[in-house]
């Protein structure tokens, strides 16, 4: 019998775990996975709280991966609900964290369950790792879990991410990779002075501006296999100048680049600093970067763990899931580095939103495609 995830769900989300709160969330999740016979290890880093449970020894060894950590809520007057009651209105869990992504740890908690009641203990072992902050900097959490883990002699044969990726209904998409992420701030030093007088200063805006039609002018790949083409996009631009008549001494941008596998990241931050060298150059200026490669892109070929968890998918909701590695960045990026990752979860389109929302039905369903890959990854 299916065990519905939607009681662990609302539990979950009625925890205010706003990055880098926990506010008993995996309190609730360990006592969850404590009662179906799971060991926990429960590690704290700075203010982030993690968790690793596991049942089970040896090989395979299936890990799930997920965060209880929730982007604000923004305006609460703007939700027709508390965010944090986690109600069900017209068939839809509403609250913070519905979709990204507390209903899909209690999807695979309940697809765990459901497994473990039929098959018992797997001849091999399933663990989780859960973090605190992937919607924050991601620096104590699941990097400084897999490096501890890793030293205990851990070692993961493949993962399942639960990450909101289906586009219009459940496990429609699944992610075998996805593309880096470079944040680069740019800072124009001038000289201030009268409009009337230019030979007297120095405009940083000509020059940022030059700069950043460099930048945006290049065609920086044509895609890679399984990607689309890496796109930069500024994202602001910035000069605080109130007066009409006055050169002003400072201006700066940000911009973002999602890079695929054609790209390191580096050679990327290389060429903005080559450019930005340049630009000093000729405007007479100085050019100060701050550039941070915050993921580095991945390709998951699709092969038989791929092919394992789209096909087991397909046989809970009767359609295909795509193969895909569009969107943004996930903790798949750092765990990549220790086995092959696949993310499957529910619809993106109210993650981070007012009104946050998943169908209880779909939260069921992807219960039921979890329970279905266990079935077939230990078969």
């Amino acid at each position: 019998m299916d065990v519905d995830p939607i009681p662990l769900a609302q539990a979950l989300i009625r925890c205010a775990s706003v990055t880098p709160a926990d506010a008993g969330a995996q309190d609730v999740l360990a006592a969850a996975l404590e009662r179906l016979g799971f060991a926990i290890t429960r590690r704290r880093f700075g203010e982030v709280d993690n968790l690793f449970a596991k049942i089970g020894d040896g090989r395979p060894h299936l890990l799930f991966a997920g965060h209880t950590d929730v982007v604000p809520v923004g305006d609460a007057g703007a939700w027709s609900v508390d965010p944090f009651a986690a109600e069900v209105r017209d068939g839809m869990l509403m609250g913070r964290g519905a979709a990204d992504m507390k209903a899909a740890i209690a999807a695979m908690v309940a697809g765990v369950e459901t497994h473990l009641s039929v098959h018992g203990t797997p001849k091999g072992a399933i663990s989780f790792l859960i973090t605190g902050d992937e919607e924050g900097p991601a620096i104590d959490g699941t990097v400084k879990m897999l490096t501890e883990l890793a030293a205990q002699g851990e070692r993961f044969d493949h993962c399942l991410v639960g990450e909101p990726t289906a586009v219009s209904r459940v496990a429609d998409t699944l992610k075998n990779g996805r593309r880096g992420s470079l944040n680069a701030v740019i800072t124009v030093e001038g000289v201030q002075g009268h409009v009337a007088y230019p030979a007297d200063s120095k405009n940083p805006v000509g020059a940022l501006l030059d700069l950043l039609a460099a930048l945006r002018a290049r065609r920086l790949d044509d895609g890679a296999p399984g990607f689309q083409p890496s796109n930069l996009e500024v994202t602001t631009i910035d000069v605080g100048n109130a007066a009409h008549n006055v050169i002003p001494a400072r201006a700066s941008a940000k911009l973002n680049i999602r890079f695929n596998t054609a790209h390191d990241g580096q050679d990327l931050k290389r060429w903005i600093e080559h450019e930005a060298a340049r630009v000093a150059g000729a405007h007479g200026v100085t050019i100060e970067t701050k550039i941070a490669v915050t993921g580095r892109a991945f390709y998951t070929e699709p092969e038989r763990f791929i092919a394992l968890v789209a096909g087991a998918a397909a046989a809970v909701t009767g359609y295909p899931a795509q193969l895909s590695t569009s969107g943004g960045t996930s903790d798949a990026r750092y765990i990549k580095d220790y086995c092959p990752c696949a993310e499957i979860g529910l619809s993106n389109a109210t993650a981070h939103k007012v009104d946050e929302r998943a169908p209880v039905e779909e939260v069921r369903t992807l219960a039921r495609i979890y329970a279905r890959v266990l079935a077939e990854y230990f078969a």
